[in-house]
């Protein structure tokens, strides 16, 4: 219906001329039917993923909550259907969301509109708020706003690509336009990073929307001061190098050189027509670099550039006749004429009035017919890379922690693994007595509970036999012979030296203290020596402490047998020692 487009326009246009009396800003943008229904989308995901939830939600849930959310607004009875679960936090994440990108949505114009109201009392109320809520829910169409498109040509009748990919670029158009309006506009930056691809996947744009929140600012503000710091910051303020943002420092840096390319033209062409054209064409410089001419993103690019040059210069036109009469009063106060800036203070002054007179037409225009294409991830690939759906972008990138089930594949493997059958360890080799045993078996612990117990031979395989040294005339015979065991024996002269065991002892180390019965039985032929020695022996000779056949030298790792050489006594030395020891 022509009549509300007109009234609509009105509402906006009174809005603009007072906004300074009830915003902060004055380059506050809006958000149109689209804008609202995307942002309470990432509002829903925000609150359940706070819930202990994921960062995703139900389409039937975000139409829902839009229902609840334009009747409770516009202050109209709720609807019959229970509202859901956390509705006041979903609001409130809502309003946030607008109040920190410097937004507002078409609701808020309407109650803004009625309290500049109640200062002009002349102005009458053009949009019922039934009517605004028929609007925004799509059940209204409106026609065409008047001057608000290009006539149609017989080239755009026919046109080669489909309505959702002229809507994706049109909509990265604009959203370039309001940044340079609206920096704080974190909706336009999201749209507009990685679109033509500059290598800034989600990734990329989750590491932005951390600092962001770190330092309390706004995306594009992280995004232009970390460019900026490492271009002129120097040594003492670049960023530190594990900064996450340097692993995209190309991207962001081409991405930061675009937007002030397109600031430079801002402010350097008085004219905004020729301005507005200029933009408007560097714009579509990026969009098709690269392209075919039958591409339907260079298509659509190519339409929607003219379509944009022709209305900025209607525009131009509609301000220059109103400021001839009347004046707009849409502009802040004009510099003074001792200003220092006061060349510079008017470039790009009225290029950004027209652009904000091209965006707020921009917001009229009625909710998308498929909602699913506007909310869905399946969006339409401009970048190259991933589509323009916001929930996509502001979701971060799955990390793992490895509790995420494994593939079938592999979880198959590990269950058919398990259910081999595993190799007896009992079963050792011949020569495993010489491996040391990192823990003692338990029946061993239970069958030699004390230490002074200790067993004569610790694993099943056979012990070497000890031949202690004598003379000619003494033979020892060895206490206990461990059958399957060489040895080898060295005489020379009157003296036998036998290697011990080194290999057992080498493979036991130096934690091993247990004594085998070898040694302890070669302990006990000793002393017996001993007491024969000192009753059986003769007068002359005295009877000898002990009388080594070998001396047994231990040294690490091996041991050296010495044979001692007897001593003769001479004539009554025998005597003269019993005497004394009597």
């Amino acid at each position: 219906m022509e009549a509300l487009g007109d009234r609509l326009k009105v509402m906006v246009k009174v809005f603009r001329r007072g906004c300074h009396r009830v915003l902060q800003s004055e380059r506050t943008t809006i958000h149109g039917a689209d804008g609202m229904l995307m942002v309470l989308q990432l509002a829903m995901a925000e609150i359940n993923k706070q819930h202990g939830g994921e960062f995703k939600v139900a389409l039937s849930d975000v139409l829902m909550a839009w229902k609840h959310l334009l009747l409770d607004k516009l202050h109209l009875p709720p609807p019959n259907f229970v509202r859901l679960e956390n509705y006041d936090l979903i609001l409130e994440a809502y309003e946030s969301f607008l109040k920190s990108s410097n937004t507002v949505d078409l609701v808020d114009i309407l109650s803004m509109y009625k309290q500049l109201k109640l200062v002009d009392s002349a102005q009458e109320e053009p949009v019922s708020p039934i009517q605004l809520f028929e609007f925004l829910s799509g059940n209204m169409e409106v026609s065409e706003l008047p001057d608000s498109t290009v006539p149609s040509t017989p080239s755009s009748k026919s046109r080669p690509y489909s309505s959702q990919v002229k809507m994706a670029v049109r909509r990265v158009f604009c959203c370039y336009l309001n940044l340079l309006v609206n920096s704080k506009n974190d909706m336009a930056l999201a749209l507009t990073l990685d679109v033509p691809s500059r290598a800034l996947g989600r990734q990329a744009f989750t590491d932005v929307k951390h600092a962001a929140r770190n330092s309390k600012t706004s995306l594009f503000l992280a995004v232009t001061s970390f460019v900026r710091a490492i271009q002129l910051g120097g040594k003492g303020y670049a960023p530190a190098e594990s900064d996450p943002l340097r692993k995209h420092v190309k991207g962001l840096s081409d991405f930061v050189q675009f937007v002030d390319n397109l600031e430079e033209i801002l402010g350097e062409i008085p004219d905004p027509s020729v301005c507005g054209a200029r933009l408007v064409t560097a714009i579509r410089a990026v969009l098709v670099k690269g392209r075919s001419s039958g591409d339907e993103v260079y298509a659509a690019a190519e339409e929607t550039t003219k379509e944009l040059k022709e209305r900025i210069c209607q525009l131009h036109q509609i301000q220059k006749r109103s400021a001839n009469g009347s004046g707009t009063g849409i502009s802040p106060a004009r510099p003074k004429a001792y200003a220092v800036n006061h060349a510079t203070a008017y470039g790009g002054r009225d290029t950004v009035k027209v652009l904000m007179a091209l965006l707020d037409e921009e917001a009229l225009t009625p909710l998308c017919e498929n909602k699913a294409d506007l909310l869905s991830e399946d969006q339409p690939v401009l970048s190259g890379a991933e589509g323009t759906c916001v929930l996509v972008l502001f979701r971060s990138p799955e990390v793992s922690t490895g509790c995420s089930p494994e593939p079938l594949k592999n979880r198959v493997q590990s269950r058919l693994d398990l259910l081999k059958p595993k190799a007896r360890e009992g079963i050792r080799s011949q020569f495993a007595c010489t491996y040391k045993d990192e823990e003692l078996p338990l029946n061993r612990v239970l069958e030699f509970p004390s230490t002074s117990q200790v067993p004569t031979c610790v694993h099943p395989a056979p012990k070497p036999k000890t031949i202690p040294a004598v003379e000619e005339t003494t033979t020892a015979k060895p206490a206990s012979e461990c059958p399957n065991r060489e040895h080898s024996v060295v005489q020379r002269g009157a003296a036998l030296s036998q290697r011990s065991e080194n290999a057992q002892n080498r493979g036991a180390g130096p934690g091993s203290r247990r004594k085998t019965g070898i040694q302890m039985q070669s302990k006990g032929n000793k002393r017996k020596q001993v007491d024969s020695d000192r009753h059986g022996g003769s007068e002359n000779e005295p009877p000898q402490k002990k009388q080594p056949t070998s001396v047994s030298v231990k040294m690490p790792g091996k041991t050296v047998s010495k044979a001692s050489s007897k001593k003769k006594l001479i004539a009554g030395q025998g005597k003269l020692t019993s005497f004394f020891r009597v």
